[in-house]
């Protein structure tokens, strides 16, 4: 396709490097660099992630008491922060002053 409108001398319709029918980069070195440094990154997590510091039964349940402790502590954050209970009858209490009841 691309080779068509470059021997032909046609145009690249709209936006040249958006689109489906867009330009194609050109691939520097830099480039090429870049990616090989991202892939052995990569490969070094995959090696690292490969061997684990713990064993499963070590890891199962290990810090259960850390986490309850946590949330705890959230849980009273967020308890302090809540204000306390309103009721009806102390927002319309004002209204009961001339109240008579009839026998």
């Amino acid at each position: 396709m691309f080779l068509t409108t470059v021997l032909l001398r046609k145009r690249i319709p709209g936006k040249q490097w958006i689109g489906k029918y867009r330009r194609p980069r050109v691939v520097t070195l830099a480039m090429k660099q870049a990616m090989i440094r991202r892939l052995e990154i990569e490969a070094e997590n995959e090696y690292w992630l490969s061997r684990p510091f713990l064993t499963r039964e070590q890891e199962y349940k290990h810090n259960t008491e850390e986490r309850c402790a946590r949330w705890e502590a959230f849980k009273s954050l967020v308890k302090a922060k809540f204000p306390e209970h309103r009721y009806i009858e102390d927002h319309l209490n004002h209204l009961n002053v001339s109240k008579k009841w009839t026998s």
